[in-house]
Parts: structure tokens; sequence; C-alpha cells
């Protein structure tokens, strides 16, 4: 463990800007210990150049979010699929993004890192609405500066008690290797258990874009529901004729509707995730022929059919 601790005193910086860009870059990874950690080590007089730290976890963070953020601009929301797929936080997916960005626009950027899982689609989501770059890097810059600023703080204030920690680890040998090893795989088991968890609540026929407009065509009056953000339907319309409602309200939204009655729930997210949120809610309100639409809004206006905007309720 000596060796592991002089090599974090003599390459730290490395070791942190490569846990910030995976981080930011997607992968489950916690940055606050690392951050508190090189903090403490700054503070204890290891070498560590306060300047130097901070840069580095910064310009770690606005690569993989400048990525993130042409990503976003190039390939619009598409982009947002691949994000939902490599995050492991089930609760975090596009609608609770959404829903922080159309209340705060893009000075969500200045606090989104805080928030397990949204972060990334926070930047892309800059990206999508085509938010001037100068603009993006000064907000995301700033937010950075925040969200390592923070840990790190905290490390150099607390730097007695974690030097305590690490000489207890060190003193432990490969037994605290071994335990430090176990609550990375534990903090990664759990993340991964909660992501396959809520993907097998999501598991469920999907109706294609091609199935609904057959079942219009044919005069079948399938009921549609909107369960996107209100503001986000105030942007980008609704399919016509869809009924707007919030995925945990979908089942007293249909109150006087058929039971029986085909019901097609649609949202923005990549996976459908919050479309099949609301059918779960709707199955235990007793319908039973419901279907989330696979690809949402994106399909649909890929299919050449437009969106209805103007007036419409909003829930």
């Amino acid at each position: 463990m000596e060796t592991a601790i002089f090599l974090l005193e003599r390459y730290g910086l490395l070791v942190v800007f490569i846990n910030l860009l995976l981080t930011e870059g997607g992968l489950p990874l916690p940055a606050y210990p690392t951050l508190a950690t090189a903090g403490a080590m700054m503070g204890a007089g290891s070498g560590y150049d306060a300047p130097a730290l901070v840069g580095t976890a910064v310009t770690a963070s606005l690569v993989a979010d400048i990525a993130w953020f042409w990503n976003g601009r190039r390939n619009g929301r598409r982009i947002l699929r691949m994000l939902c797929k490599l995050s492991m936080s089930p609760d975090s997916c596009v609608r609770q993004t959404e829903s922080l960005f159309a209340k705060f626009g893009v000075w969500s950027l200045l606090f989104a890192k805080f928030f397990p899982g949204m972060t990334n689609i926070t930047v892309a989501l800059a990206g999508v609405t085509k938010t001037p770059t100068a603009l993006f890097l000064l907000l995301d810059i700033l937010g950075a500066l925040f969200f390592v600023g923070v840990p790190i703080g905290l490390g150099w204030l607390f730097r007695d008690a974690i030097a305590d920690i690490l000489a207890t680890i060190a003193d432990l040998g490969l037994i605290g290797i071994a335990a430090m090893t176990v609550a990375l795989g534990l903090y990664l088991g759990v993340k991964w258990w909660q992501r396959q968890t809520f993907i097998k609540q999501l598991m469920m026929d999907r109706i294609t874009i091609d199935q609904l407009i057959a079942l219009i065509d044919d005069g079948k009056d399938p009921l549609i529901l909107d369960v996107r953000h209100p503001d986000v339907r105030r942007q980008e319309g609704i399919i016509p004729g869809a009924v707007p409602a919030h995925p945990a309200d979908a089942g007293s939204a249909l109150e006087g509707f058929s039971r029986d009655r085909e019901v097609v729930v649609y949202c923005s997210c990549p996976n459908e995730a919050s479309a099949a949120v609301a059918c779960l809610h709707l199955r235990r309100a007793g319908f039973t022929k419901i279907r989330p639409l696979a690809g949402g809004t994106q399909a649909w206006v890929e299919s050449g059919r437009p969106l209805q905007v103007g007036m419409f309720g909003l829930v």
C-alpha cells in the first residue's frame, strides 16, 4: 500500500485527470473520493499545487463535456439514446434532465454535475439546443470549478482525518487494498443491479410507428398519451390527438376512458423509459392494452408525420 500511496503522491494529477475524464465521459466511477484525497494530500504538503490540481480536474471535465456537446449538436437527440444506455442511474433518465433544462435552460450547466446521471445529458442538450459555443464553455467551466472545488476544499479542511484513514489503509497493506477494491466493487455492483432491475421493469412489447399509423388509418382510434415534460410539449408540439399527462398520474389522467381501449404511450426518453413507467401505472389502474411507442416523438417526426404545435392541455 505504501507503493500505491507513493504513486498517488507522484502521479496524483494524472490519476485525477483520468478519473475525471472517465467519470464525465459516462463511466459510473466516483470522482469525489479522488478529489477529496487529492485535496487532503495538497494540504499535507505533499507537493500538490492547488491551481494545478483544480486546473487538471476542470480540464478533464471540459474535455469530456466538449465531446458530448459537439455530439449533441451534430447528432441531435439520437445522442441521448447512447447516454441513456451508458447511464447506471435508472432514476435520472431524460425526463428529469429535460425538466431541469426546461426550467433553467443552459444555466443548469452551473449545477448539473451535482446530480448523478444528469451531467452528460445536460451537456448534450446544450448541444442539441444549439447553445452558442462561447456561452457553453463559460458556464461549463464555472460549473466544473464549483463541482471540483467542493470536494477538494473539504479534503483540505479534513486533511488530518483523511491522512489518518490513508495511514490506516497503509498499515493494513494487502488487506487495505482488498477492502478498497471490495468497496468499489460493491458500489458498481449496486449500480448495475439497480440498472438491471429497472430494465426488467420496462420490458414490454413496444408498438412501432408503422403499427401506430396503421391503427389510425384503419379507424381503430387508439388513445395516445404524451408523458413528456410540459415545457418540452410546448416547444416541440405533440402527436395530434394525444392526451398530456405526467407518467405517475397516467391512470388518473385517463379517468372515464374504457379500460379495454388500446393505449399508446410516448415520451422523448431513449428506451422509452418514462413511457414504460406510465404503462406500469396504467396497468395498476386497470388498463389492459398498453404499449410504449418505440422511438417516441423522434420516430414520429422521422416517419414524415408532423407534430401538432399550438394550444393544448399541459399536465
